[in-house]
């Protein structure tokens, strides 16, 4: 959610140059934004702890001289990383993540169902805090008719007809679909020949049931451990849709500006996770009293039976899947 901001902080400041500092396996994502380093930092083994942070910081510094610095996750290893870089003399602003109020949205009783400040712009109001103002303009990682890929190519095929990108899982419970729902959506679109079923997933256990309905289901493929976030990318780019949870694979999607019918259980889009240029139209969700319960889907269901995931029908997902096919 930070590249659509970072992008277009660039895009009204050309002249500044930005190292982005995160994790290894997100560099992919950044690839193809003007004067940015990517620089992964292993905070588990390699960089671990509070001294691992310090040697990182020393080694980092040696290199780079920065006029200022930018904390967009405010948690306690970039609150340590930006505290050395204040005894070093640099400027540093830190994000405001809205705690106070995200609790009162997800509180048992006497909820605030309000819409808060998405992300995104969470993310600007740390570069305005440090004098620069931009507007969120940003149209996309890569142009719709960009070719695959050869060894994309080789297992897809060129594109013709409808793709259709499903990612049916998500980190926590409150925030997972149920399996048998989403077969029969998978069921539903694989009579069509038009339509070729892209699967999404991590992980032994979904690569495991992905194959499973790769082999059940026609025209469908698994991509799960077949390419790597880039190609992935890619793929999304050229999807005309893709069915997610409220999961990363949402904000993917997003980044290649493909159009995601969203399913919402336990989280809630008023959170401010929604996808970058998403229609609200395309949410799936039901209103109960209960929901949000969380932010991240990772607090058990105070009913015990997931009713806000259970009561979405799956003819709710293929019309919204078949209304933007049409379009």
């Amino acid at each position: 959610m930070t590249i659509p901001v970072i992008s277009s902080f660039i895009k009204k400041y050309p002249d500044v140059h930005i190292t982005m500092l995160s994790k290894p396996q997100f560099s992919g994502m950044f690839s193809g934004i003007a004067n940015l380093d990517f620089v992964g930092i292993d905070t588990k083994n390699e960089y671990g702890g509070f001294f691992g942070l310090l040697r990182f910081f020393r080694h980092f510094r040696k290199k780079r001289k920065f006029d200022v610095v930018f904390d967009l996750h405010d948690v306690l290893r970039s609150k340590i990383l930006r505290l050395l870089f204040r005894l070093y003399g640099a400027p540093v602003f830190a994000i405001r993540k809205g705690r106070k109020e995200k609790r009162e949205l997800t509180r048992p009783d006497n909820k605030k169902q309000i819409q808060l400040k998405s992300s995104f712009e969470r993310y600007r109001d740390v570069f305005e805090k440090g004098g620069f103002s931009f507007p969120l303009d940003f149209s996309g990682l890569f142009p719709k008719n960009m070719d695959l890929p050869q060894n994309i190519r080789a297992l897809l095929g060129e594109k013709e007809g409808k793709w259709l990108a499903i990612a049916p899982f998500a980190q926590h419970a409150g925030k997972v679909y149920p399996v048998e729902k989403i077969k029969t959506v998978i069921d539903y679109f694989s009579q069509n020949g038009d339509v070729k079923i892209l699967l999404f997933g991590g992980g032994e256990n979904e690569k495991k049931i992905l194959e499973e309905w790769e082999k059940t289901f026609p025209h469908v493929i698994s991509l799960a451990g077949k390419f790597g976030l880039y190609d992935e990318l890619q793929i999304l780019n050229r999807a005309d849709v893709l069915l997610s949870m409220d999961s990363a694979n949402m904000h993917l999607a997003s980044l290649v500006q493909t159009p995601v019918v969203s399913v919402w259980g336990a989280t809630h889009p008023f959170a401010g996770f929604y996808g970058f240029g998403q229609s609200t139209g395309n949410v799936v969700q039901v209103d109960l009293p209960c929901r949000p319960c969380s932010i991240y889907g990772n607090k058990p269901c105070l009913r015990q039976d997931y009713a806000c995931l259970n009561m979405i029908t799956s003819h709710e997902i293929i019309e919204k899947i078949e209304k933007i096919f049409g379009e």
